[in-house]
């Protein structure tokens, strides 16, 4: 397995690679890699000749006052885990081969960017939609895997995929619990051990709103009441809890399938989101 940080480096491995390997896949990531993120690398072993994951914490798509210089690097174990996986490579770039000087482009998907996480956290998506054309655009996949925690990034990865004519094929993969149900993230590393059991509130309140809305309760209240038990269970602030449409992500007030629960709330110093169909 290489590690690589320099685009040319990059493009001569690509190539010797595809003369041999017909199907590549991307698994893209900031690092400090869970279940959740093996799940993604299992997934596109699965499906793909060779893997490629990267591993690049983005700078753009942090706002003021957000967890960048605190966001957890820790690339020698990662790249362990890769290797024992069979990843074939993990590109690495330094800072300037993403953003050379003088960079000035930026990549903004509307629509289905608004609001959610969009809206509390603004440039968020432009961030996330700039850096992710660009590893298209320096790996040229034929395939790229995206965990559905974040769903509201996957959304906007598939919106922009579509508009810009990127031909490969955008692989969502279901999001990956610990056994009390809390998706993995890397911010649960965060979390104190009495935050960790209150966090699992999140994914249980979800869960009991979903089998409300479900069953014809009023949506309104249902939401409203999520959140309240959120802040008792000891969350501090919802950003949001909200019933979107699945695959568009408008806002939802009669319930019709498909239909996706979304929620992003801060326990202590984190900030956690998540999603759950309801069915």
């Amino acid at each position: 397995m290489e590690i690589i940080r320099q685009l040319d480096s990059l493009r001569s491995a690509l190539a010797k690679i595809r003369e041999t390997r017909s199907v590549v896949g991307l698994v893209p990531t900031m690092g400090a890699l869970h279940a959740g993120h093996m799940h993604l690398v299992e997934t596109a072993m699965a499906q793909c000749d060779s893997v490629v994951v990267s591993i690049f914490v983005n700078p753009t798509q942090f706002g003021e006052g957000e967890d960048l210089n605190a966001y957890p690097r820790q690339e020698a174990a990662d790249a362990a885990l890769l290797e024992g996986a069979g990843v074939d490579l993990i590109w690495a770039p330094t800072v300037d081969q993403v953003y050379p000087d003088g960079f000035a482009t930026n990549v903004s998907v509307t629509g289905v960017s608004a609001g959610l996480c969009g809206g509390s956290r603004p440039g968020h998506f432009d961030g996330v939609a700039t850096v992710v054309a660009k590893l298209f655009n320096q790996i040229r996949p034929d395939a790229a895997f995206f965990g559905e925690k974040d769903y509201q990034q996957l959304a906007v990865i598939q919106r922009m995929a579509r508009d810009l004519d990127f031909t490969h094929d955008i692989v969502g993969v279901p999001t990956v619990r610990d056994a009390d149900g809390l998706a993995l993230s890397s911010r649960n590393a965060y979390l104190t051990p009495e935050q960790r059991g209150q966090a699992v509130a999140l994914p249980d309140t979800m869960r009991d709103a979903a089998k409300s809305i479900a069953k014809g309760d009023d949506i309104a209240s249902v939401l409203e009441e999520a959140k309240e038990k959120l802040i008792a269970s000891g969350f501090h602030n919802v950003d949001y809890f909200e019933m979107r449409n699945a695959e568009t992500l408008e806002n939802m007030t009669v319930f019709v399938k498909p239909a996706r629960l979304l929620a992003a709330a801060h326990i202590g110093s984190t900030r956690l989101i998540d999603n759950i169909a309801v069915t």
